[in-house]
């Protein structure tokens, strides 16, 4: 019995945060509207550290993902859970032209940037590192971003995210930059081979290697590398194949992860999200 208790002392220690590790929150007005945040900061977090801008998907909340907390414990960047705002139907989100969106006039393009502005400088982190990366809505949101004029994020990353056709049609990216999408073969939500009819409702929008395929054009990329890894759990048959296209505009690169048999997720049951996203985004350190 006493074994047994101490067994349950030890892993509820296990389980508290590190010393030094810290959770706040925050908020601004951009545009007369409030905006919030929740903030990771590590235990081994120094002046000058990066920033990653977590953002979630369609009805989502600014709740804590471990799998960029590990990432940021073990390589010293802040994490920022930005929240998005109700839209007209109502489903907490980012503004990346719904149709049901139509007429919102929320710039979450420009709150993002001054999240990450006023977290940098609440918190003595580097200016130019930061990044950001989102699932589903807030992958779109990464694509968006991608394409607008900012000199905030130095790379993005969506995760089972989609670039909208009329971002495509309408918008053109003012400057290379890094671009890592992380998606499901089989995920019915944010479909890989596009939807030019918007049979589902969310609005038209690209392939995914289309859409990848325009940055690895913008950046210059010369080559693919592509391989395949097992998943997290090979016996559920899913498995990784990367696509890594090299040789761009000062070293750039652009990856293309396919979860084989993946559904609709953060990735996190087959590979370890945060850091391989991490391993992308340090490549672009300045």
């Amino acid at each position: 019995m006493r074994n047994i208790c101490i067994a349950i002392v030890l892993l509820a220690l296990a389980c508290l945060p590190a010393s030094g590790q810290k959770r706040e929150s925050g908020s601004i007005k951009v545009d007369g509207r409030e905006r919030t945040w929740n903030m990771y900061l590590p235990s081994n977090l120094r002046p000058g550290a990066p920033l990653v801008v977590v953002i979630h998907g369609y009805g989502g909340s600014a709740q804590p993902r471990p799998t960029f907390e590990f990432a940021a414990e073990k390589h010293g960047f802040a994490v920022c859970y930005a929240q998005g705002l109700p839209d007209p139907k109502g489903g907490k989100s980012w503004n990346v032209g719904y149709p049901f969106q139509k007429g919102w006039e929320v710039d979450d393009v420009k709150a993002l940037c001054k999240i990450a502005r006023a977290v940098q400088k609440k918190y003595n982190l580097s200016r130019e590192n930061a990044f950001l990366t989102g699932q589903s809505n807030g992958g779109e949101m990464c694509y968006l971003m991608a394409f607008s004029k900012q000199d905030v994020f130095r790379a993005v990353a969506p995760l089972a995210g989609l670039l909208m056709v009329w971002i495509y049609k309408m918008m053109e990216a003012p400057k290379p930059i890094p671009v890592f999408e992380l998606h499901g073969s089989e995920d019915t939500t944010s479909a890989m081979e596009g939807d030019m009819t918007n049979e589902g409702g969310w609005g038209e929008y690209m392939p995914v290697q289309q859409a990848v395929n325009y940055f690895v054009a913008k950046d210059r990329c010369l080559y693919e590398k592509c391989d395949t890894i097992p998943g997290k759990s090979p016996e559920n048959g899913r498995y990784v194949v990367r696509h890594k296209y090299v040789g761009g505009i000062d070293g750039m690169e652009n990856w293309l992860y396919v979860i084989v048999h993946g559904t609709h997720s953060w990735g996190v049951d087959d590979i370890d999200t945060g850091e391989v996203v991490w391993e992308f985004f340090s490549k672009y350190l300045k």
